[in-house]
């Protein structure tokens, strides 16, 4: 891997970590700007150097460096948000996947490959809030609950995030791909520069 390559990863695994640090506080899953660094990843690195920039965040923070929204360490696992973080490593390939595979360009389709990344990113986080809640931390929540605060409640925020991410990633992503050596920026509606 180019040390080129190398610094953009670590520039998404920080802004993810820094997205961390911004948060509004709600019942059981705090909103946070992590997500934005998730969409960015996928549609800026590509799938796999996205999914890499996610899986260096995770395991920094599981070593130890409190870079996660409520610290960090090994134990961090154990916690009912802990999904969520599984969830942004797939999250930002599912991304840039749809946008690679499908050449997505206009601010409509870009939008609904940010939405199947959000929605990657519940699911996740859902299935583990809900056997957390039951099995760890043993203050079982219903489905419905489980739900309602693992969704519906920091849903309307990560959607509006979406919108303006699709915006950015429209404007600023042919721009990324004329300089950088990533194969999976290259596509036909970004015009080559002389």
């Amino acid at each position: 891997m180019k040390a080129k390559t190398i610094s953009y990863v670590a520039l998404f695994t920080a802004l993810t970590a820094i997205g961390a640090f911004i948060k509004i506080p709600i019942p059981y899953i705090p909103f946070t700007l992590q997500i934005l660094a998730v969409y960015l990843a996928g549609a800026l690195l590509g799938p796999r150097l996205g999914l890499l920039s996610q899986l260096c965040y995770v395991l920094i923070g599981l070593i130890g460096v409190p870079v996660f929204a409520e610290g960090g360490g090994f134990g961090y696992i154990f916690k009912p948000t802990f999904g969520y973080l599984l969830g942004y490593i797939l999250g930002a390939y599912v991304n840039g996947w749809l946008i690679n595979r499908f050449n997505l360009s206009t601010i409509r389709s870009i939008f609904f490959a940010n939405l199947a990344s959000l929605l990657t990113v519940y699911l996740f986080g859902c299935i583990w809030l809900y056997g957390a809640m039951k099995w760890v931390v043993e203050t079982p929540l219903s489905i419905y609950q489980t739900i309602f605060y693992g969704f519906l409640l920091p849903a309307p925020g990560d959607l509006l995030l979406c919108v303006l991410c699709a915006i950015i990633i429209q404007q600023v992503r042919p721009r990324i791909a004329r300089f950088t050596n990533i194969k999976e920026l290259k596509h036909p509606w970004v015009k080559p520069t002389l």
